[in-house]
């Protein structure tokens, strides 16, 4: 049986220590308010999981435009902020730490969610052939319109006041949401950005937008609260990539130089096999980023220790485990049985499914 130690050996992001490196990872559960205001439920959800070593907040839009699926959170008006105080009141009650996960989908949404029936933005005018959650249920992405450069400049500004928002809420920092084909994800990848000016065409260009969003999310945290997530091999919401190495390569290097709070990678999604040519990639991108390294995707107890001890990774997240175990770092320490989670009250819904996932103790 292999060691599982490591995992409850503190990890410094920064200035901050966290008690344990078994992460909860950004969990879309669609139980907010139509416009965006977590509901109450959500302060007991969040406290429940506090023994992780840190929490990721469900991904939560930063403006009215960037979102993508029904009732989603936001972190956009006093609103939110009010009521994710109430939340992050709570986590800190329970003695947990809490990141603010910013996100911007981008072309991944429909003209019924957004103001006035406007179409997504993206990189360029190309539509994802993919689906997104609306009050009809499952429908196809809407046709987007290409951002022209006051709507770039209005987004940046929207990725600051989110984050200022943020930290009135009381987080403990934010997380820039920079994968699974989301707005800055199609920037990146050139299967989407097909743009001529100087946000398209080489990697410098295309990582344009990630950097001046970092500059100014910065001026509202310092850059040891600030973390990454990217997701260097696709497979999710129809982005590619023609040449993955030579446009992440150069993006973990900056942000190596950033000095983040950590960097965040997807390295599986649930349900998909990754070949060995993508874990070969993945452990070449891995040497470039000088600094915290908190892996996702696959992983068990088992799995994770034997990351963290190789060097692989410095943290883990999880996601379905910590849906069905708000105990998880303890069951994990105690080799206790774990909660299979319900699938079909992972999206939407009230409590059942929720907050009422059974405790070691109880």
């Amino acid at each position: 049986m292999t060691d599982i130690s490591t995992l409850f050996k503190p990890l410094h992001i920064g200035d901050l220590e966290l008690p344990n490196r078994v992460l909860m990872a950004p969990l879309t559960r669609n139980r907010s308010q139509a416009d965006g205001t977590p509901k109450e439920m959500a302060q007991t959800y969040y406290y429940q999981r506090a023994s992780a070593g840190l929490i990721v907040s469900e991904a939560t839009q930063i403006s009215a435009m960037g979102k993508g699926y029904i009732d989603t959170p936001g972190i956009h008006t006093e609103a939110h902020a009010d009521a994710w105080k109430e939340i992050t009141d709570a986590v800190h009650a329970g003695g947990g730490r809490i990141f603010c996960q910013l996100w911007h989908v981008g072309r991944i949404s429909h003209t019924s969610l957004l103001p006035d029936g406007n179409q997504p933005v993206s990189s360029s005018a190309v539509k994802a052939n993919t689906q997104t959650f609306t009050a009809n249920g499952f429908e196809d992405c809407s046709d987007p319109v290409a951002l022209d450069k006051d709507g770039i400049a209005q987004t940046i500004e929207d990725y600051g006041r989110a984050a200022a928002f943020a930290r009135q809420a009381g987080f403990d920092g934010i997380e820039v949401h920079s994968a699974n084909g989301y707005l800055l994800d199609q920037f990146l990848q050139d299967g989407v950005n097909q743009r001529t000016d100087e946000y398209g065409g080489s990697v410098e260009n295309r990582m344009r937008l990630l950097n001046q969003v970092l500059d100014r999310v910065l001026q509202e945290f310092p850059a040891n609260r600030v973390g990454i997530r990217l997701s260097p091999l696709g497979q999710a919401n129809d982005i590619t990539d023609s040449d993955p190495e030579a446009l992440f390569g150069p993006v973990y290097d900056m942000l190596s130089t950033r000095k983040l709070a950590y960097l965040h990678v997807v390295e599986q999604f649930f349900g998909q096999d990754t070949e060995e040519a993508d874990k070969q990639l993945l452990m070449r991108l891995r040497k470039r980023y000088d600094g915290v390294y908190i892996g996702n995707g696959g992983y068990d107890a088992e799995k994770a220790a034997k990351a963290i001890s190789s060097g692989a990774a410095d943290a883990i997240t999880f996601g379905r485990p910590f849906i069905a175990n708000p105990d998880l770092p303890e069951r994990f320490r105690t080799g206790a049985a774990l909660n299979e989670p319900n699938s079909d009250t992972f999206y939407g819904g009230d409590e059942k499914g929720y907050t009422d996932y059974p405790f070691l103790d109880r």
